[in-house]
């Protein structure tokens, strides 16, 4: 009953936690140790006793000595042996919260969750209240308003001279959004949860039981972000907006997240990562979306560990919001090739690329020309291609607007657009000494309004062409005809370079460079070939230009 929610001490209150809002230090209201606990978890999943609640209380108590144990014990019981009674929750009369009806079926709703977890605590010795109040569980739409009674109850316990907050209904699992099948899923947050971290989702009938100072109004609650039990349990440390529906700006809206740890993040905007740019930072993520069509839209975030060896680490929904569209930006497309997120990052940098030359994931370009730099880890092998939206680039010709050239440990990428629009820069690598295929790793957006842009593919290579060789001239895949062309490439270990046209023309060496010049009259390619070693008579393919038609 609301009337009777007993209230805490009035001095204690005020005592509790000066500190708010929360100091990100610890997620749980007092100190305590998980490991410690590791046996008497192990335990209380074993126990199974349906007589009555004092003799399970009794079975359960043998193993716990301080008060701290003892609510463990009995918190971890009911949170993996009580499940959610859904069929009750749609039909009242076929429901009871009476800690015996509830221990004999083995199901209740909140309600027989906090009683009898209230009851099992009374009979250990241990001061414990049922709470109620409003709470954005199952069903909770971003910014909506609470009205009427209560819908949800919780409890807190007196341990070591102050009170604490529970909530074993949230941390026996979940329901699926049907509202038809209840999960067990433990879920440890809701275990003496920090006040300040308790509020974001529990607003209990008398604020004096948010254990607060200052508390907060209803108003605030309803206009604050949830953040899930995931976003703090990740190690995620604060969001912006911090209220849950976002006004577009000129049709776009942004969005960062805080992190302790390098984190991987994914979004989705009514279902669909297209319409926006996300970028990875050293402590959390920046996103700015543009969504094509105006009204409110249902916007996800997404994150999981960067070291998410284990299979069960998947990528988890820690915060939802709504972003209302009042105008679209026609102007801001992504191509469909474009991978989240985009630039470089921490990321890009464990696989091997350091100190990018460009650090921002969007590329402009007035002449359709730009030139990145990256500075190599040991052993990685990388391939480039360039995509864009509609036909114009097949898979191979995306490659051959690409030149990768090596210096040392440091590589340069070179790119010359066939056209203006946009485009996508998709880098991949692999160890050198692996023999497998090439694993993507980010990608840039290149931009170029420039309509007069239109330069030709670089020339093509052949396997023969070592990824430290140079072209230094001609840079265009594309010769002039009836013309004379001057070559000169960087290439070593090589006894003689020929070039093949209607003639063939052979270049000379001249201080690491082969030099010379070759006529494109009466031929449709040009082909450079190369001597490995002046004792054979065998030439390999490195190099083919085309040459303009009449």
């Amino acid at each position: 009953d609301r009337k009777n929610t007993p209230s805490p001490p009035k001095t204690m209150t005020t005592c509790f936690f000066p500190e708010y809002p929360w100091d990100k230090s610890c997620l749980k209201s007092m100190p305590v140790d998980l490991q410690q606990f590791k046996n008497l978890d192990a335990y209380a999943l074993k126990v199974n006793v349906k007589s009555s609640v004092e003799e399970l209380v009794t079975a359960l108590l043998k193993k716990a000595r301080t008060d701290l144990e003892k609510v463990r014990v009995i918190w971890m019981w009911i949170c993996h042996h009580i499940e959610y009674d859904i069929v009750g929750y749609h039909n009242k009369s076929q429901r009871s919260s009476d800690p015996k009806d509830v221990l004999q079926m083995g199901k209740s709703v909140c309600e027989g969750y906090a009683k009898l977890f209230e009851q099992m605590c009374s009979i250990a010795g241990i001061q414990c209240k049922q709470l109620s109040g409003h709470a954005k569980g199952y069903g909770y739409k971003p910014g909506q308003t609470f009205t009427g009674d209560s819908d949800h109850a919780w409890n807190a316990v007196y341990l070591e001279g102050r009170w604490h907050l529970l909530d074993s209904t949230w941390g026996s699992g979940s329901v699926d959004d049907a509202f038809t099948e209840f999960t067990y899923r433990y879920n440890e947050f809701y275990f003496l949860t920090h006040p300040a971290l308790f509020i974001n989702s529990h607003f209990p009938d008398n604020s004096n039981w948010q254990l607060l100072k200052p508390t907060l109004t209803l108003k605030e609650f309803e206009n604050n972000m949830l953040h899930k039990s995931s976003f703090y349990t990740l190690g995620l440390l604060a969001s912006h907006p911090e209220t849950p529906i976002i006004q577009t700006v000129n049709g776009k809206a942004s969005v960062s997240v805080d992190c302790r740890s390098n984190m991987l993040f994914m979004f989705k905007l009514k279902g669909t990562d297209e319409h926006g740019l996300m970028t990875l930072k050293k402590h959390g993520m920046n996103l700015d979306i543009y969504p094509q069509k105006t009204g409110s839209h249902k916007l996800e975030i997404f994150a999981k560990p960067s070291k998410a060896e284990a299979a069960d680490d998947v990528y988890n929904c820690v915060l939802e919001y709504i972003v209302e569209c009042k105008s679209v930006d026609r102007t801001t497309r992504f191509p469909r090739d474009l991978h989240q997120p985009v630039g470089p990052s921490w990321f890009s940098e464990r696989q091997g690329f350091l100190r990018p030359s460009q650090r921002e994931p969007i590329i402009h370009t007035n002449d359709g020309r730009c030139c990145l730099t990256f500075t190599l880890g040991k052993d990685i092998s990388v391939l480039s291609s360039l995509h864009c939206d509609g036909s114009s680039l097949a898979e191979d010709r995306g490659r051959q607007h690409v030149l990768q050239t090596h210096h040392g440990n440091q590589i340069e990428l070179k790119i010359h657009l066939p056209h203006a629009g946009r485009f996508v820069l998709k880098i991949y690598s692999k160890k050198r000494s692996d023999p497998g295929s090439y694993d993507y790793v980010f990608n840039y957006l290149i931009t170029c309004p420039n309509t007069e842009v239109k330069w030709p593919a670089f020339p093509q290579r052949y396997s023969k062409w070592m990824e430290d060789y140079e072209i230094l001239e001609p840079l265009s895949g594309l010769l002039p005809a009836n013309r004379n062309v001057q070559f000169k490439l960087k290439m070593h270990g090589i006894a003689k370079v020929l070039v093949q046209a209607k003639n063939t023309y052979t270049l000379t060496h001249n201080r690491g460079c082969w030099e010379g010049t070759c006529n494109t009259s009466g031929c449709r390619e040009v082909v450079v070939m190369v001597h490995e070693n002046a004792n054979h008579s065998f030439y390999s393919h490195v190099l083919k230009y085309e040459v303009e038609t009449q």
